[in-house]
């Protein structure tokens, strides 16, 4: 069987992405910047941004941290995504998730700017995926793809389960899986809590995608010999961290298997440096003209 490590693939993307981003800094006469807002003390979200930092710094670019307090009010934080969006230093704005009790998270990220929406959870860059348009894309499903093109691990013309329906995770990554190209093309089947022969279903495929949040909840008898899993799922237990995928069971039975952590969670953070840079070339250019 073999391990899709996903902190070798994210480092060599990572240092791809610094190596364009150096030679870009020369024309534009300016890094990328990435502006991460921070609401409340949530221990796991502070790890989340200090990781991001970490990633930012590695690859060149300009990182800042707004923390504001738990209790601030919804207009407080809408209008510190707008002086974010006026920015013309900043390139992306990333609002750490969940917030606080009493904040709605969706009119924050329909606040920011499109352009600026490097988590790519704007509804503007959600339709733009639907519809196959260029766009700044989830960073989770997106490190998903990428993970399995760096490994060439094609689903093309192969059956995909994806268990999990969230906006985040399980319907992008459906889209993803189901466009045109050789890196997809494949036939999708989205379940979820209401599924009928979840189990069943899960063992049909070729290609499995977990991101179901709940831990270790996939064993070998849900997984076809041989098929590709790929588990999104993070989970704090008594054990430590661990996948929605029970890794020593269904590794007897899966061709390839992501392990939990240091699997898709490097990936997410790739990829959003990567919306980041991206976004950064687009802003330049229409500075430049």
């Amino acid at each position: 069987m073999r391990i899709l490590d996903g902190k070798v693939t994210a480092a060599a993307i990572r240092a791809e992405i610094a190596l364009e981003a150096a030679a870009l800094e020369a024309q534009a006469g300016r890094r990328p910047g990435l502006a991460v807002l921070l609401v409340g003390d949530d221990k796991a979200s502070q790890t989340y941004v200090r990781n991001k930092e970490r990633a930012c710094r590695e690859v060149g670019f300009i990182s800042e941290v707004h923390r504001l307090d738990a209790g601030i009010s919804q207009q407080r934080l809408l209008d510190s995504i707008d002086a974010l969006n006026a920015r013309r230093e900043i390139d992306g704005i990333l609002l750490q998730l969940p917030l606080p009790a009493g904040l709605d998270s969706a009119p924050c990220l329909e606040r920011i700017a499109p352009h600026k929406d490097v988590d790519g959870f704007h509804p503007q860059n959600m339709g733009r995926l639907m519809l196959g348009l260029p766009g700044l894309r989830p960073c989770t499903p997106a490190g998903v793809m990428e993970l399995l093109k760096r490994h060439e691990l094609s689903p093309a013309g192969q059956k995909a389960v994806v268990i999990g329906r969230s906006n985040i995770v399980g319907k992008p990554l459906a889209v993803m899986l189901g466009a045109k190209g050789p890196w997809a093309d494949a036939t999708v089947t989205i379940c979820h809590s209401g599924t009928a022969d979840l189990a069943g279903l899960s063992r049909s495929a070729d290609f499995l995608f977990v991101a179901m949040g709940r831990a270790e909840f996939v064993t070998e008898e849900m997984v076809k010999p041989g098929a590709v899993v790929i588990d999104v799922g993070i989970n704090v237990t008594e054990k430590g961290l661990c996948g929605d995928c029970n890794f020593a069971s269904v590794s007897r039975v899966a061709s390839a298997l992501t392990p939990v952590p240091g699997g898709i969670g490097p990936m997410t953070i790739a990829m959003l440096l990567r919306n980041t840079l991206q976004a950064y070339k687009a802003h330049t250019q229409a500075q430049q003209n």
